[in-house]
């Protein structure tokens, strides 16, 4: 029973490596490529799989791109989570969630081309995914509108800061190529790094009406 058991649990780590593969290789071809530009032909070349196994493991190339696509709005709304901290001042959770965003957007550039990329060709595939999106940012959008209401903040709309905040971090993962020519160094450089959080964080707070020290 024991060696039945091994041999069911090896099965299981196989398939979840395999799958993790599939799933990286098709993070670089739809983020290069988009949906309709990639193929499962690249996608298995990728993962080093022959198209045969690969379609053993997936539906078709709309469910691995479902997949895709759910992994960044589950992340993007699992770490910014500021509205279910209120012991943060105002400046403290501000200036997290800037932090958070343009860490993910740095670290996983793919990702986040992929879901600028699917904006643009018009998101219909991310229609199921709206509901819980916009439930996640209305939160964060109360929470900046009680800070105003109470004179935390300056006259403001959240949505507007929401966006701005997005539009500022986005900015380095779409368009990394530019940021690096004219700053002459990569976004992976510490230094480089900390001067642009530091500089966004900084922007943000002032233009909220907050001190940035």
């Amino acid at each position: 029973m024991a060696k039945v058991d091994m041999r069911t649990e090896r099965s299981k780590q196989s398939r979840q490596e395999i799958m993790r593969k599939i799933l990286d290789a098709a993070v670089v071809e739809f983020s290069q490529h988009g949906f309709q530009g990639a193929s499962t032909q690249a996608i298995a070349e990728r993962a080093q799989l022959k198209k045969s196994q690969l379609h053993y493991y997936i539906e078709d190339k709309e469910a691995l791109y479902s997949q895709v696509l759910g992994k960044v709005l589950d992340s993007w709304r699992g770490f910014f989570t500021f509205d279910a901290s209120p012991e943060l001042l105002p400046r403290e959770a501000l200036g997290e969630f800037v932090r958070l965003k343009l860490d993910y957007a740095l670290e996983n550039p793919e990702l986040s081309r992929i879901f600028t990329m699917e904006i643009l060709s018009g998101g219909a595939r991310l229609e199921a995914y709206w509901p819980g999106a916009m439930e996640a940012t209305h939160a964060k959008v109360s929470k900046i509108d009680s800070w105003v209401q109470r004179g935390e903040l300056r006259p403001l709309d959240g949505r507007l800061l929401i966006m701005h905040i997005w539009a500022l971090t986005q900015y380095y993962s779409d368009y990394r190529l530019q940021a690096e020519l004219l700053l002459e160094a990569s976004l992976t450089e510490s230094t480089v790094r900390s001067n642009i959080e530091q500089e966004l964080i900084r922007f943000v707070l002032l233009g909220a009406g907050l001190s940035s020290d």
